[in-house]
């Protein structure tokens, strides 16, 4: 009966291990695809983007000179509103011209000779032939794609004059790395590979759920346990507490999923613009905090680092210690550590504050977005709260809770075989 519990509890370690290992790597290449991807969906290369708006807009401007359409009815209504203006100037410059002309002897003269040779009405019968001419100039796709050059230029010129020069540091760096030319390709393959890592660790997550909860179970139901079994189940303990300490806990994700609006005549889309992205675990929260220069911060990062990882890790050491030194099993700092740092520690409110921690967030968050998409009726912005509990939020609750019932069972049955 031994050997079959002794060899059961093995293969609880040796699942544990294992998947934990996998969901490690998996986590830690997903991380990385993750940041990458949010430095790209960042709102600063897309709706705050001088680039993305001259390229928008150069799209719009082709668009609309291309529809340019002088044919049929509507060269008739451009023809007479083209005459009309022409008339008209021509008109307005006769009057200026007279006037300025009856002020000396000199120009009354000059004006009877053009009144005599008529210069100004044959320029009014040739009206028709130059609004002709200019609607047939216009209709040239040459003309059209100068045209069109001319206000791109012009556009490009006062944006490069008033706005400043975006850093493609790191968006350049980005591309290199996977070998993508643009930012919109960047943008599908990394979300293409997001979702194979996740597709990948889903079925190893919730199987390292399940032998968590197998073990927490055994553990209940068993009255005692041998040393070799509260090895292993140390081991498979610090496991989860390594997956709890590396990976990451949490995931604020708050962005602008789509904003629509018509910009002369035309649907602009902007999608997937991030506004604010954090996702830490906490060796990487402790490692922020003590680099930096603040002494507030400086403090919490290592009291953080004091609960939350050396207690634990000293609480496991202490245990194994205990089990196969029975000289040092009265030591003050050994049964401190294995009974005493359940307070201490604060493993399980810490888990409770990182829960509460994401509900607060996340209900922020959304109030937050949902008061950006009543700003206006005339843009149709659509946002989302994409915040989420990660791998190391789970893997943490489950050393929290498993290494408490393991301290209690090793206390009772210490005192149960003296």
């Amino acid at each position: 009966m031994k050997s079959l519990r002794l060899l059961f509890v093995s293969a609880l370690l040796v699942t544990t291990g294992l998947l934990t290992f996998v969901i490690y790597t998996n986590e830690h290449e997903r991380q990385a695809v993750k940041e990458d991807l949010i430095e790209l969906s960042k709102i600063k290369y897309g709706l705050f983007s001088v680039d993305e708006w001259k390229r928008l807009l150069a799209g719009i401007i082709t668009k609309k000179i291309g529809e340019f359409n002088f044919e049929g009815e509507n060269r008739e209504e451009l023809h007479a509103k083209i005459e009309g203006l022409l008339r008209e100037a021509v008109r307005q410059l006769r009057n200026d011209y007279e006037k300025n002309q009856s002020q000396s002897v000199l120009g009354l003269l000059q004006s009877s000779l053009l009144s005599f040779t008529g210069v100004f009405n044959q320029i009014e019968t040739r009206i028709p032939w130059f609004t002709d001419q200019i609607i047939d100039f216009m209709n040239n796709p040459e003309n059209r794609e100068r045209i069109r050059g001319f206000i791109i230029s012009k556009l490009n010129e006062y944006a490069d004059n008033t706005f400043a020069r975006m850093d493609y540091t790191e968006h350049d760096r980005i591309l290199k790395k996977y070998n993508l030319a643009d930012r919109a390709t960047a943008l599908t393959n990394l979300n293409a590979r997001i979702t194979t890592l996740d597709q990948q660790r889903r079925p190893y997550f919730f199987t390292l759920l399940a032998i968590s909860a197998i073990t927490l179970v055994y553990i209940l139901i068993s009255r005692s346990f041998s040393k070799q079994e509260y090895l292993l189940l140390i081991i498979a303990t610090a496991a989860t507490l390594f997956a709890g300490l590396l990976l990451p806990m949490i995931e604020i994700d708050a962005r602008i999923s789509s904003i629509r609006f018509s910009l002369l005549g035309e649907s602009v889309v902007f999608e997937d613009q991030v506004l604010y992205y954090k996702s830490k675990s906490i060796l990487q929260v402790v490692k922020l905090m003590l680099t930096q220069q603040r002494i507030d911060v400086l403090f919490v990062g290592l009291l953080v680092l004091l609960f939350s990882v050396l207690f634990p890790l000293c609480k496991l050491l202490s245990s194994v210690v205990y089990l196969y030194s029975s000289k040092l099993r009265a030591n003050r700092f050994i049964n401190f550590m294995i009974f005493r740092t359940g307070k201490w520690s604060m493993a399980d409110v810490m888990v409770i504050a990182i829960f509460m921690a994401y509900i607060g967030f996340s209900g922020i968050i959304t109030e937050q977005l949902h008061q950006i998409e009543s700003i206006t009726q005339s843009i149709d912005i659509l946002t989302t709260n994409r915040s989420s509990l990660l791998t190391g939020f789970f893997a943490f609750t489950s050393f929290a809770i498993i290494s408490l019932l393991i301290s209690h069972k090793l206390q009772y049955d210490v005192k149960a075989k003296e």
